[in-house]
Protein backbone atom coordinates (compact mmCIF):
# COMPACT_ATOMS: atom_id res chain seq x y z
CA UNK A 1 0.00 0.00 0.00
CA UNK A 2 1.17 3.52 -0.78
CA UNK A 3 2.49 5.71 2.01
CA UNK A 4 2.91 9.12 0.38
CA UNK A 5 0.05 11.55 0.38
CA UNK A 6 0.03 11.88 -3.40
CA UNK A 7 0.18 8.12 -3.90
CA UNK A 8 -2.75 7.62 -1.52
CA UNK A 9 -4.75 10.17 -3.50
CA UNK A 10 -3.89 8.46 -6.78
CA UNK A 11 -5.04 5.15 -5.30
CA UNK A 12 -8.37 6.67 -4.25
CA UNK A 13 -8.81 8.18 -7.71
CA UNK A 14 -8.06 4.87 -9.42
CA UNK A 15 -10.69 3.12 -7.31
CA UNK A 16 -13.31 5.72 -8.24
CA UNK A 17 -12.39 5.54 -11.93
CA UNK A 18 -12.43 1.75 -11.90
CA UNK A 19 -15.92 1.72 -10.41
CA UNK A 20 -17.16 4.26 -12.97
CA UNK A 21 -15.56 2.45 -15.91
CA UNK A 22 -16.99 -0.91 -14.84
CA UNK A 23 -20.49 0.57 -14.62
CA UNK A 24 -20.19 2.22 -18.04
CA UNK A 25 -18.84 -0.97 -19.63
CA UNK A 26 -21.64 -3.02 -18.12
CA UNK A 27 -24.30 -0.75 -19.62
CA UNK A 28 -22.36 -0.77 -22.89
CA UNK A 29 -22.22 -4.56 -23.12
CA UNK A 30 -25.92 -4.86 -22.28
CA UNK A 31 -26.97 -2.41 -24.99
CA UNK A 32 -24.79 -4.15 -27.60
CA UNK A 33 -26.15 -7.55 -26.60
CA UNK A 34 -29.73 -6.26 -26.94
CA UNK A 35 -29.06 -5.26 -30.55
CA UNK A 36 -27.35 -8.57 -31.39
CA UNK A 37 -30.15 -10.65 -29.86
CA UNK A 38 -32.77 -8.68 -31.81
CA UNK A 39 -30.82 -9.24 -35.04
CA UNK A 40 -30.49 -12.98 -34.35
CA UNK A 41 -34.24 -13.20 -33.75
CA UNK A 42 -34.89 -11.38 -37.07
CA UNK A 43 -36.87 -8.67 -35.28
CA UNK A 44 -36.25 -5.56 -37.35
CA UNK A 45 -38.25 -3.10 -35.23
CA UNK A 46 -36.61 -4.26 -31.99
CA UNK A 47 -33.15 -4.17 -33.58
CA UNK A 48 -33.63 -0.63 -34.87
CA UNK A 49 -34.96 0.56 -31.51
CA UNK A 50 -32.10 -1.10 -29.65
CA UNK A 51 -29.59 0.42 -32.07
CA UNK A 52 -30.95 3.91 -31.37
CA UNK A 53 -30.24 3.30 -27.68
CA UNK A 54 -26.88 1.58 -28.22
CA UNK A 55 -25.21 4.24 -30.40
CA UNK A 56 -25.40 7.07 -27.80
CA UNK A 57 -24.32 4.61 -25.10
CA UNK A 58 -21.24 3.63 -27.11
CA UNK A 59 -20.40 7.25 -27.91
CA UNK A 60 -20.79 8.21 -24.25
CA UNK A 61 -18.34 5.49 -23.21
CA UNK A 62 -15.85 6.78 -25.78
CA UNK A 63 -16.22 10.40 -24.72
CA UNK A 64 -15.53 9.46 -21.10
CA UNK A 65 -12.42 7.53 -22.11
CA UNK A 66 -13.71 4.15 -21.03
CA UNK A 67 -13.19 2.79 -24.55
CA UNK A 68 -11.12 4.22 -27.40
CA UNK A 69 -12.86 6.33 -30.04
CA UNK A 70 -11.83 3.90 -32.79
CA UNK A 71 -13.24 1.01 -30.79
CA UNK A 72 -16.52 2.91 -30.45
CA UNK A 73 -16.63 3.70 -34.17
CA UNK A 74 -16.00 0.04 -35.01
CA UNK A 75 -18.76 -1.16 -32.69
CA UNK A 76 -21.26 1.35 -34.09
CA UNK A 77 -20.31 0.45 -37.65
CA UNK A 78 -20.68 -3.29 -37.14
CA UNK A 79 -23.99 -3.01 -35.30
CA UNK A 80 -25.39 -0.65 -37.93
CA UNK A 81 -24.20 -2.97 -40.68
CA UNK A 82 -25.93 -5.97 -39.10
CA UNK A 83 -29.21 -4.06 -38.61
CA UNK A 84 -29.08 -2.75 -42.20
CA UNK A 85 -28.47 -6.29 -43.49
CA UNK A 86 -31.50 -7.45 -41.55
CA UNK A 87 -33.57 -4.62 -43.05
CA UNK A 88 -32.40 -5.54 -46.55
CA UNK A 89 -33.26 -9.20 -45.96
CA UNK A 90 -36.75 -8.29 -44.72
CA UNK A 91 -37.34 -5.97 -47.68
CA UNK A 92 -37.01 -8.81 -50.14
Amino acid sequence: MANHKSALKRHRQSLVRRTRNRAIKSVLRTSIKTVRVAVEENSLEDAQAALKVAIPTINRAASKGTIHKSNAARKVSRLTKSVNALAAANAQ
